[in-house]
């Protein structure tokens, strides 16, 4: 007699009704820019037919689903959604850079709207500023929709999905386990999105005092805040103001941090915000490492003592949150300096962020947990828990964070090998695969902070763009989906 509980069969009507409905969310998104095609003189057929064929599409699909069953999502729904959600938006968000002829190849077009979405910022684009002001526009918006998550976006003006909404908030949100402001998960991701919009308002009407015309104050601001990197200029933030400089600096640094942080502090709950371990541990590694460059950078260069803590604050707080902005070609610095720059494609910025990369909290479990390991070699026989916030961390987690170490240096390995057979150095390739993964952007070598992904071969972006999704879901929802159990009865 078979004891086993039985497996319910994949619900992919559900599944195809809500990408349908997305995809029409995304042309309604594409259409935004249509206010800078007439105000610039820019042609706006591109958005307008690419958001046509978009919403189209996504109806279609909608109405052709319209039995499915919205409450029937659990957790292998939730992970084909999310992961499926990225490449399906990313193809359609490819087409005003297609139909524009701006990007006029699949491969580079697909590319550049997939390191938007995810908010890596690593682009194909050689010369940026001759792309028409409503397209770059719609660049920089894939970076804002992609850095909260249009799946969190969905969950907060489309309350329709009842039991399934947490499967697929676990599955798109960043960090080992998701944090709730509110017992529905409505209510968390609606508060998500309040603080991401305020935080983005805050930061527009900044740089507009700073000289910025709107357009340049959204592109730039939608860049920050979803920490994705894209800039309307080719020398990208270096070409404003050091005034301009340190907003992005500041905004950087809090959408680096865990917004349940930012809920805490519009609460006047800033006990609550210091005592948190993980944004200590934040502060201080990007404090500590940009002192260390600062005097290295005064002493070796021409550079003054605010040039050089400017550049190296800049550098650091855009590494460690996977921003990818820069100001100063950190290649030209000596080696020791742009190693411990490279050391931060590791780091990434806190759970519960719009940053991307391995997550400062995993860094700081990992720490505590190999040192506790030393002491239970001396005192076997001790229980001895890792505590984090001084809350006891369970085992589970524990192992999860040294399986998703594993897993992340394995991959990281096993692209530079990828990259190197197709052709790239080895500096490049170690470069290009830690940008990607990390979804940073700038790398080292031939994809450094003044070049970019342009001259890669094509099977190349289509790797890399992989290791874009795998580093923005953070691996295992992605990789679940190469299981043979995951898709078994």
């Amino acid at each position: 007699m078979n004891l086993m509980p039985t497996r319910k069969a994949i619900n992919f009507q559900v599944i195809i009704r809500f990408i349908g409905m997305l995809l029409m969310l995304e042309a309604l998104f594409m259409w935004s820019g249509l206010g800078f095609s007439f105000y610039y003189g820019n042609d706006p057929l591109p958005l307008l037919i690419s958001g046509g064929i978009t919403f189209a599409f996504g109806g279609l699909v909608w109405l052709l689903t319209k039995n499915a069953d919205n409450s029937n999502i659990g957790k292998r729904e939730g992970y084909i959604i999310v992961s499926f959600t990225w490449i399906v938006i990313s193809f359609f968000g490819a087409l005003p850079f297609l139909i524009s002829g701006y990007i006029p190849g699949i491969t580079d077009a697909f590319f550049e709207t997939m390191s938007g979405f995810t908010t890596t910022g690593a682009s194909i684009l050689r010369d940026i500023e001759i792309v028409p002001r409503d397209i770059l526009f719609w660049r920089s918006m894939t970076h804002w929709i992609g850095g909260m998550g249009i799946i969190v976006l969905t969950l907060a003006i489309l309350p329709m999905l009842g039991i399934g909404g947490m499967q697929l908030f676990v599955a798109e949100v960043p960090g080992p386990t998701p944090d709730k402001l509110h017992p529905r998960i409505t209510g968390t991701a609606k508060r998500l999105w309040g603080i991401y919009v305020l935080l983005t308002l805050v930061q527009t009407v900044l740089l507009l005092f700073g000289g910025m015309d709107l357009h340049e104050s959204l592109c730039h601001t939608f860049g920050t805040m979803a920490t994705g990197g894209f800039s309307t200029r080719n020398a990208s933030v270096a070409a404003y103001s050091p005034y301009i400089q340190y907003v992005i600096i500041f905004f950087m640094f809090l959408a680096g941090m865990n917004f349940t942080l930012h809920y805490f502090a519009l609460k006047g709950k800033l006990k609550t915000v210091w005592k948190n371990e993980e944004f200590r541990y934040y502060l201080f590694l990007m404090v500590i490492i940009s002192l260390i460059i600062a005097a290295v950078l005064v002493i070796k260069s021409d550079k003054g003592i605010e040039t050089a803590i400017r550049d190296s604050l800049f550098q650091v707080v855009s590494i460690t949150t996977t921003t990818g902005f820069v100001t100063s070609d950190y290649l030209l610095w000596p080696g020791y300096l742009w190693f411990l720059l490279f050391l931060l494609f590791f780091t990434g910025g806190c759970a519960g962020s719009t940053g991307g990369g391995i997550k400062v909290i995993r860094q700081l479990l990992l720490f505590k947990n190999s040192r506790l390991e030393l002491r239970r070699l001396v005192h076997p026989q001790a229980v001895l828990p890792v505590k984090l916030n001084g809350k006891s961390v369970s085992q589970d987690i524990i192992f999860n964070i040294l399986a998703f170490y594993l897993i992340y240096m394995l991959i990281f390995a096993f692209g530079t090998a990828i990259m190197t057979v197709l052709g790239l150095d080895f500096q490049t390739s170690i470069g290009s695969v830690a940008a990607t993964l990390g979804n940073i952007g700038p790398g080292i070598g031939d994809v450094g902070p003044v070049c970019n992904y342009a001259d890669m071969p094509d099977a190349g972006k289509w790797f890399l763009s992989f290791f874009m999704l795998l580093g923005r879901l953070e691996l295992f929802t992605v990789l679940i989906l190469f299981s043979f159990a995951f898709w078994k009865k």
